[in-house]
């Protein structure tokens, strides 16, 4: 008996499906494979937006760095360290409730405590040793200890080492996000009352 073959019509059908089905296999994967694409670059953004914020200060010191003298009558040492801080451009904002400062010099490394967990309003406060304090907020009407943009905070920081003629230190401010900004500057061979600090 002879068998007739006559497969077009289902080779036809047998074509399409298998097309059909590559087409969705490759959309799936392509899915997966973007999907893999976008999540990666996502946190690639994400690490370096964070690495930028922390390897770069937000804080700059705006004019003079002050020494204020022990007895402005008959001075004999540095007392208190007087600066002004504000952001730098496109700096994010700093909140300085969270800053530590550390004060060293040829000898010892102390670090000094917050006064107050908000700004006091007159650049004459009394800080008392061992510690430090944002004094006065320019710009702005608010006492919080969150420096924005355009503000300007008076710090005074009152280290429990005396600062004597040609003495060399350091005043190290550390916020909780972002690096480091060190200020270093020596007294002058003659102490007065208010001093230019270099």
């Amino acid at each position: 008996m002879l068998k007739m073959n006559k497969e077009e019509g289902f080779t036809g059908l047998e074509a399409a499906i298998v097309l059909i089905a590559f087409v969705v296999v490759a959309a799936v994967f392509s899915y997966v494979v973007l999907g893999a694409g976008f999540f990666t670059t996502q946190k690639s953004q994400e690490v370096i937006y964070t690495s930028v914020d922390q390897a770069s200060s937000s804080v700059e010191i705006l004019g003079d760095v002050y020494g204020l003298a022990d007895d402005p009558a008959s001075p004999t040492y540095i007392d208190v360290i007087r600066f002004t801080v504000g952001l730098t451009s496109g700096g994010s904002a700093v909140d300085f409730g969270s800053t530590t400062l550390t004060f060293s010099d040829a000898e010892n490394v102390s670090k000094l405590n917050l006064q107050n967990v908000v700004a006091y309003e007159n650049a004459d406060t009394i800080v008392d040793s061992g510690k430090w304090a944002v004094v006065l907020v320019k710009n702005d009407d608010e006492t919080d200890l969150l420096l924005e943009n355009q503000e300007q905070f008076v710090i005074k920081a009152n280290p429990i080492d005396d600062i004597g003629a040609n003495e060399a230190f350091h005043l190290d401010l550390r916020p909780a996000v972002g690096t480091s900004y060190t200020i270093i500057r020596t007294a002058p061979a003659k102490i007065n009352g208010v001093n230019t600090l270099y």
